[in-house]
């Protein structure tokens, strides 16, 4: 499973935007800069980000984007979401199809429907506010098991 770039690209951005301080306009060009993105695959993605009311574009000179709501109020799965993209965990082209079509799912079907689920519930707690405070660290350790932590380090088996 794989987010792609659009979702990542958007969430940068976002942040980038939520981390500029006061409150005026962010230009494209300089999130480009900053970030390490085009500024034509972020305009393409600033068009849906702004017809889903996530962010305002403000014209002239000092032009450019601006948060809709508060950080703390813009959850990365509205992000995610408005730039059309959707994390597929599991190989089905939906429920009727099945993984190995016909209907039939694959032995390890419920595993991967439930790991889009878990991401989904992540993303849906995180908001940019708390990835421009760096307290994303540790969020995903709400549901893990209790040892947990004796067993891996950073994320990685010993």
């Amino acid at each position: 499973m794989r987010l792609t770039t659009k979702g990542r690209y958007a969430v940068q951005a976002m942040a980038d935007i939520a981390a500029a301080t006061g409150d005026a306009p962010v230009a494209l060009p300089d999130i480009a800069e900053r970030q390490g993105i085009s500024a034509g695959y972020l305009e393409q993605l600033f068009a849906k980000l702004r017809r889903k009311g996530l962010v305002v574009s403000v014209r002239g000179v000092s032009g450019g984007y601006r948060l809709a709501r508060a950080s703390r109020d813009i959850r990365v799965s509205e992000v995610v979401e408005a730039v059309d993209e959707e994390i597929q965990t599991t190989a089905c082209g939906g429920k009727s199809v099945g993984c190995q079509g016909a209907g039939a799912r694959c032995l390890t079907h419920d595993l991967w429907d439930e790991l889009g689920r878990q991401i989904d519930l992540f993303l849906s707690a995180v908001t940019l506010e708390d990835i421009i405070e760096k307290r994303v660290t540790g969020m995903a350790a709400v549901n893990a098991p209790t040892n947990f932590n004796e067993n891996y380090k950073l994320g990685a088996a010993e």
